[in-house]
């Protein structure tokens, strides 16, 4: 299937369905040498898994991973490496109804268009299922990064719905992402956001929002101009993900109501006197090349398309109807998508790395 691959250096392609045998990624190009276990990867799928709180889908999988190549002695040979996770609690008859119907706002729709016909059984490769395998290589990516040169990558729930967390992102740890089962590192806001998106779920509906990526710790000089600049790799990574609707970097939409004399960075000496733009309204990017700088964007999530409430619709020969979908599914995907945001931002990061160029003058 074309589009399943994503990366140059670091290629990773994906395969599975989402209640087919099993979801996983091949990764072609990790460097040989790098200490990788399942335990490296396992944390990071926990994240992601369904049935992991009260206010995400039921649907029970361990989704526990294997490492079926590319791994010797517990070091990367530099071979393709195959990750797999076999599915568990499939339950293909939950979407029977799908066969002859299209979800409103769903990719039933166009992938029958382009294809012919489709997997309805839980919407096939158009399911969020599928990003267990970007998440899986993403941690391989996270790793890398780490080791070479201390990336951090953090996601966060920012907004659900009109709920906005007040937080500064220089602040923001780990650990205060994982405190709460929605991942927002404002406890107050995030008591709201958890009863708002509960209050959606009762009434058989979802809501969308805003996460913010966040890297520290990112080397200087990643991106490719012109066509492969840094924030352009990392908008195409975002907008692959299942129901992102936009993406922004730096100040993003808001700079466009300052004048050039508010926006730009002025450039000044750190305390070792390095030179640096000291304000960062760029988001850690110029020109579409890392300045060494935090990146930090924003990613927005629109509400799940499959809800239970009644929607108008039509069936496969255009005949009106009525569906009020059943099935396992999230009231509101952000809490899952932070580890998806972080694999993708680390997936995109590795293979700049690994493109990067050192030889150039100093």
């Amino acid at each position: 299937m074309p589009g399943s691959s994503f990366g140059h250096l670091f290629r990773i392609t994906t395969f599975g369905e989402s209640h087919g045998g099993g979801v996983g990624a091949v990764i072609d190009g990790c460097p040989p040498g790098l200490t990788l276990s399942t335990d490296d990867i396992q944390p990071e799928l926990d994240r992601r898994k369904p049935g992991q709180s009260e206010i995400t889908t039921p649907r029970k999988e361990q989704d526990t991973i294997q490492i079926l190549s590319g791994v010797f002695e517990g070091r990367t040979t530099g071979t393709p490496i195959l990750l797999l996770a076999h599915n568990k609690d499939a339950r293909p008859g939950d979407y029977d109804v799908l066969r002859t119907l299209y979800r409103p706002s769903h990719a039933d729709f166009t992938y029958e268009l382009k294809y012919g016909f489709r997997d309805w059984r839980g919407s096939g490769r158009a399911s969020a299922r599928e990003t267990l395998a970007r998440v899986a290589a993403g941690a391989v990516a996270k790793k890398i990064l780490r080791e070479r040169a201390g990336t951090e990558i953090l996601s966060w729930v920012e907004t659900v719905g009109e709920l906005e967390a007040s937080i500064d992102p220089a602040t923001v740890t780990a650990e205060a992402i994982e405190s709460n089962i929605v991942r927002c590192p404002d406890p107050a806001a995030a008591e709201k956001m958890i009863e708002r998106i509960k209050e959606v779920q009762a009434d058989g509906d979802s809501i969308g929002g805003i996460l913010r990526g966040y890297v520290r710790n990112v080397p200087a000089g990643l991106g490719e101009p012109v066509f492969d600049k840094l924030p352009a790799d990392l908008g195409k990574a975002m907008l692959s993900i299942n129901a992102v609707k936009g993406f922004e970097i730096g100040s993003g939409f808001e700079g466009t109501r300052m004048r050039g004399s508010e926006h730009n960075d002025p450039f000044g000496l750190d305390d070792q006197g390095k030179t640096r733009p000291m304000a960062n309204r760029a988001g850690g990017t110029l020109g579409g090349i890392s300045t060494g700088e935090d990146l930090s964007f924003r990613v927005a999530f629109k509400p799940v398309a499959t809800i239970g409430k009644p929607q108008q619709t039509v069936t496969r020969e255009g005949q009106p109807t009525e569906l009020a979908a059943s099935g396992r599914h999230d009231p509101c995907v952000l809490p899952r998508a932070v580890p998806i945001v972080e694999a993708m931002t680390a997936l995109t990061l590795v293979d700049h790395l690994l493109r990067f160029d050192p030889m150039r003058p100093e």
